[in-house]
């Protein structure tokens, strides 16, 4: 598959999503977001699930670079995932409400549920990893690193729920995501990291 070509549609799938939503989202208004042909959108993608099953991998791939850190300091690390989720870029403004809306989907398409499984478990890996260290290392307090993911990725997830439904800015949840990791671990997001 031609990875120039995949990359445009998957491009112009997440336009399309963002400006007419789930509901009315074909391969004709996809194709009209980018420039191809319905056909040749038909020619990578056999039906407008398998696409966004393409656009989700995608969007899953992206979030992971933006997560990555190689940081040997979990607390580095913690905080290089907490900027990550609550820092949003400057595209997406109508984004939040696409992806609500493949969410809404997810109990009616198993491909679409796997993808979100896959980003939560990635989300709940990569906290609970820095926890785990932050503790071995003597950083943290001690705690059950995957109750604190959990809680931490089902605020996250709330969080984007309030965005999309209340308009409600993620920085009043962030601030409580960062105070329950300083009750739970003795340290907050963004503190100063020290050696």
């Amino acid at each position: 598959m031609n990875t120039e070509t995949t990359d445009e549609i998957i491009a112009a799938t997440g336009r399309a999503l963002c400006e007419c939503g789930y509901a009315d989202l074909t391969m004709q208004r996809i194709a009209k977001e980018s420039s191809l042909t319905t056909a040749a959108i038909h020619y990578h993608f056999d039906t407008k699930s398998e696409l966004l099953n393409a656009f989700l991998d995608d969007l899953i791939e992206r979030f992971q670079a933006r997560l990555a850190c190689e940081a040997e300091d979990p607390r580095e690390r913690l905080t290089t995932f907490v900027d990550a989720v609550f820092t949003p870029s400057a595209s997406d403004d109508d984004f939040p409400v696409a992806l609500m809306e493949l969410k809404a989907q997810a109990p009616y398409h198993d491909g679409f549920r796997e993808r979100f499984c896959d980003l939560d478990d990635v989300m709940r890996r990569v906290v609970a990893t820095a926890v785990r260290d932050g503790i071995d290392a003597g950083h943290f307090e001690e705690a059950d690193p995957e109750a604190v993911a959990r809680l931490v990725t089902t605020a996250i997830n709330g969080a984007h729920v309030r965005r999309v439904a209340l308009g409600e800015d993620g920085a009043e949840t962030r601030a409580t995501v960062e105070r329950y990791l300083e009750l739970q671990l003795g340290w907050t997001p963004n503190s100063e990291v020290t050696a």
